[in-house]
């Protein structure tokens, strides 16, 4: 883990103070920082490591992987243990079981210490953008990087979404995102409905149904319901076997299924027999009232929104980012050379944002560190795949299409 009083890299770094608050900040020089200590930013972290790579994994938590830790108590994976390995370790326990949350949490940390991998924790970057000579500057509260190449592996949970629609709710209904909930116990009893139809949603409707008299879960579209075994085996083994799993975005079937969520272990009719009602999309709320696209109401005590995450590249200050706030990549390389995103959902593959999965993105994408690395001759010098472009007076370098 980094040092208290910086950020753990094996480089030279210079300080300086701030004309305006008098307070001294350091800039370090790195050859990559990963941002996030998440599963994505330690598997990367090993590869890193076995290049033996001067670099260092920032994250803004206190912890690594603060998107399990912030999960509900009793969530359990819908992969085995058999399929939940990062590079370099397996996940503990037996391999045909479900390990839950807490599980996980402790394997990210005996990963990290077990691979002495360089975190600098509660290290908040507030902008990433373009520095000198092709290089990429990272502004955190705890001093400046100066990295030649950046892996920006936040994953898919980034912004927790609430609509709108919220806003309109009586201020003695009792809300929470998912993000928020933690167990039945927190939610009052009476009327409780759960607004989102995957995976989440289904969940914490399943759980609430144990403790709470009326569960509701609005559900907006239809997804795919699979079983967690097949014929005696896990789901897993039968898209690995099939190689399913492997197909890309740029496959038949990965640009259809990219776009359509899967129920695993969970379905309408099992909910249905837990006593659980299901109704369609919420369109509308006022005070206690919540009202459904079919035109049905209902009143409610409290909501949990399972309605998901958007993303937030707020701090990013690169041409990266769509109109629509999409990154634009393949397979997580970016059109700036040296800039890279990993753990993105449906980045390569359906395994992309797994824990078990995650590392065949990482592999490649350490390839690409490799081969960049090695192509510079000098600071200024040119990707032979590339072309000039300067952005607010700073010379990056994009990668041809």
């Amino acid at each position: 883990m980094g040092a208290p009083g910086g950020f753990g890299i094996d480089a030279a770094g210079t300080a300086s103070k701030d004309e305006g608050t008098g307070v001294e900040s350091t800039t370090e020089h790195s050859e990559v920082v990963v941002i996030g200590a998440g599963q994505a930013g330690l598997a990367m972290g090993f590869f890193l490591s076995r290049q033996k790579r001067r670099y260092v994994i920032v994250e803004r938590a206190g912890s690594v992987g603060p998107a399990w830790q912030e999960r509900w108590d009793s969530l359990t994976l819908f992969t085995s243990r058999r399929y939940d390995s990062l590079p370099g370790l397996d996940f503990p326990g037996d391999p045909a079981g479900y390990p839950n949350r807490d599980e996980v949490v402790t394997y990210l940390e005996e990963y990290a210490r077990r691979f002495e991998l360089p975190v600098s924790l509660n290290t908040n970057v507030r902008r990433l953008g373009a520095g000198e000579l092709g290089s990429y500057v990272i502004e955190t509260d705890r001093g400046t990087i100066d990295a030649d190449q950046v892996v920006i592996a936040t994953g898919p949970f980034q912004q927790p979404f609430v609509p709108a629609v919220a806003t309109q709710l009586a201020p003695e209904i009792h809300q929470a995102h998912s993000v928020q909930y933690r167990r039945p116990a927190d939610v009052p009893q009476g009327t409780i409905l759960v607004v989102g139809g995957g995976n989440t949603g289904f969940q914490i409707a399943e759980e609430l149904s144990s403790t709470h008299d009326r569960v509701v879960l609005a559900v907006g579209s239809r997804q795919m319901p699979l079983p967690q075994r097949v014929l005696g085996r896990d789901l897993f083994w039968w898209l690995t076997k099939s190689r399913a799993i492997n197909k890309t975005v740029e496959s038949r079937l990965g640009s259809r299924m990219q776009h359509k969520d899967t129920l695993i272990g969970s379905s309408p009719r099992r909910l249905s027999r837990r006593g659980v009602t299901l109704k369609p999309r919420v369109t509308d709320a006022r005070g206690k009232t919540v009202r459904f696209e079919n035109g049905g109401e209902l009143d409610v005590d409290a909501v949990i929104w399972a309605t998901g995450y958007r993303p937030d590249y707020s701090w990013l200050e690169l041409p990266v980012i769509d109109a629509e706030g999409r990154v634009r990549h393949r397979r997580g390389l970016t059109d700036l050379s040296g800039l890279y995103f990993l753990g993105l959902y449906w980045q390569w593959t359906r395994g992309s944002a797994l824990i078990g999965w995650v590392k065949d993105d990482a592999e490649y994408i350490a390839q690409e560190i490799e081969a960049y690395a090695e192509q510079q001759v000098s600071p200024a010098a040119v990707h032979d795949r590339s072309e000039t472009q300067t952005t607010d007076a700073n010379t990056i370098t994009a990668r041809r299409n």
